[in-house]
């Protein structure tokens, strides 16, 4: 094996080499991101259908929502803020780009929580909705699950008046005036009110319980890796197969021509010359 072929099949094994230690990287994230979605479902597992409690026993007062507690049912007493109600824009629900209605609610301890109604498509000739239907007036008793709000919007996206584009919390408690009364933590997804309106938006839907294609793209760039070397082995065994055959056909003895056949006059000589 010589200097140049030497160089070339390291360059070759440096190729494999660089590509494998890019496919663990990319492994190891899609691991991380399956490690997190199995510790998602284990929260939604473990809280979705325990016994609802009051609020002030999960989020006590200056406390925030604790992340163990996301899912958590709880019960809430108080009144609707019916007149700060906004719309969250462009969520994916029934095949829609549709509305997410939240109505600021006053707790008997004087606390502000965002209740999420649930969602109502846009309007027939037009992208906002229709009609939204209203909550119950008076004292309210309301069901529902914690989740943490949502990130602030990306710079340069906007909404109308009396929309949002995210559950920001922050933003929607200077948007309705509770900046100082509201938990800014986290906000509550209805599942049912007391006394039950006559119309209320449609459910928001349960959360999915589907692991996601993290561990498959995981094994995925694991193969790639071995692949990598198996094309690089597979590349310095071709040469090497035919730098043997070239070496073969050079040392195999060539056959002689053959005698080149004498033309008519070479031979009319050859009989004058036997004539005499």
């Amino acid at each position: 094996m010589n200097r140049d072929t030497a160089l070339r099949w390291s360059g070759y094994v440096a190729m494999a080499i660089v590509f494998a230690i890019a496919c663990a990287f990319l492994s190891n994230w899609q691991f991380s991101r399956n490690a997190e979605r199995d510790a998602e479902l284990a929260l939604v597992a473990d809280n979705y259908s325990r016994e609802p409690v009051a609020l002030r026993d999960l989020i006590p007062a200056g406390q925030d929502l604790v992340a163990s507690d996301e899912w958590r049912p709880v019960e809430i007493r108080g009144e609707y803020l019916t007149d700060r109600t906004l719309l969250v824009r462009n969520r994916p629900h029934g095949g829609t780009s549709a509305f997410e209605v939240l109505v600021p609610f006053r707790t008997d301890d004087g606390r502000v929580v965002v209740i999420d109604r649930g969602w109502v498509p846009p309007g027939d000739d037009q992208p906002e909705p229709d009609r939204v239907p209203a909550p119950p007036t008076g004292e309210v008793t309301v069901v529902g699950r914690l989740q943490p709000g949502e990130p602030p919007v990306r710079e340069g996206r906007s909404a109308p008046e009396g929309q949002v584009a995210t559950i920001d919390l922050t933003l929607i408690a200077q948007m309705t005036g509770q900046a100082g009364d509201m938990i800014d933590s986290a906000y509550v997804l209805m599942t049912e009110e007391t006394p039950a309106p006559a119309e209320r938006p449609q459910q928001l839907e349960d959360p999915s319980a589907d692991p996601g294609p993290y561990l498959s793209y995981a094994i995925q760039w694991i193969l790639f890796a071995v692949m990598g070397f198996a094309f690089i082995w597979y590349m310095i065994r071709t040469e090497i197969r035919h730098r043997r055959e070239d070496e073969e056909d050079g040392g195999r003895t060539r056959p002689s021509r053959p005698q080149r056949r004498r033309d008519r006059d070479m031979e009319a000589e050859d009989e004058l010359l036997d004539a005499r």
